[in-house]
């Protein structure tokens, strides 16, 4: 059975850990909220999920929150089932250079939401950056934007 990193060498190139800045704004452009963010992408060798993704958030008002997102692996793509999200990644095809992951996941406390997720590592991988859209009945409703760099792996 060929590997997860195999099969997908753009996710594969995630491998390590992230820290960035996450700002998020309204449909109008406005900020809405920003933290400090420190993502951390796996590829366990053993236990029944092929990839994990911790991410850790921190606000400048000492609050913080940690999310788990163990993911599975078929027809292509990684697919998340948990408590808080439904949902997949897959490479990008028609990006040559391989450093184009397109997510689509659906908050499972906002069933009428669906969230489009692109995420672009560098070519020297050292950095990478997310930008996110969250829809609801057609119209956008927020966006987030990323800007992070490895710092470990």
């Amino acid at each position: 059975m060929q590997s997860l990193k195999q099969a997908m060498p753009t996710l594969a190139r995630h491998e390590g850990v992230w820290e960035g800045q996450c700002r998020y704004f309204d449909a109008d452009g406005r900020l809405i909220d920003q933290h400090q963010s420190r993502l951390s992408c796996s590829f366990p060798s053993d236990g029944p999920y092929p990839y994990l993704q911790t991410n850790v958030y921190r606000w400048a008002d000492g609050r913080s929150e940690t999310r788990v997102y163990p993911a599975t692996f078929h027809d292509g793509r990684v697919h998340w089932e948990t408590a808080e999200i439904s949902g997949w990644a897959a490479q990008v095809a028609a990006d040559p250079e391989g450093l184009t992951l397109m997510l689509r996941w659906v908050p499972r406390a906002e069933p009428a939401v669906c969230v489009h997720e692109w995420v672009q590592v560098s070519a020297c991988g050292r950095f990478r950056s997310r930008v996110g859209q969250w829809v609801e009945n057609g119209r956008v409703r927020m966006r987030m934007i990323s800007d992070e760099q490895r710092v470990a792996g």
